[in-house]
């Protein structure tokens, strides 16, 4: 079975990848039989023959969840498309102070519903009594 996988280049704590066609048998960094591109995580440069990818999953070959991703995001000419991700990730304090301040904020609005309520009811108890 053939795989899409990634084939580990650089230095040490410098990885740069080639995106390979290999047999899934094979080594990491064994014979492939195909290179179609190159992939930089550190500086998110990439290129790759985005149309020869989708040619060789059409024939049967799996895409590791990596390259899967990469394809994906990848514009026309082989260049990735990247989106920064704009959620903050929190410690477990920040986490658990901002679960605390939902909860004080929820308990406080659905006071402030159940006074709205109740000033609701008591003209309407009073007109009933006038009357």
């Amino acid at each position: 079975m053939l795989k899409i996988r990634l084939k580990r280049m650089g230095a040490k704590k410098n990885p740069s990848y080639r995106i390979i066609v290999i047999n899934s048998t094979t080594k990491r960094e064994g014979r492939p039989v195909q290179e179609l591109g190159h992939y930089n995580p550190k500086t998110k440069v990439m290129k790759l023959d985005k149309t020869s990818a989708l040619e060789w999953v059409k024939k049967g070959a799996q895409p590791t969840e990596t390259v899967a991703y990469l394809i994906k995001n990848c514009n026309d000419d082989g260049t990735l498309n990247y989106v920064k991700k704009e959620t903050v990730k929190l410690s477990k304090k920040a986490q658990a102070k901002a679960a605390a301040e939902a909860e004080a904020k929820a308990k406080a609005e659905e006071e402030a519903k159940a006074a709205a309520e109740a000033g609701e009811a008591a003209p309407s108890v009073e007109t009933a009594a006038e009357a």
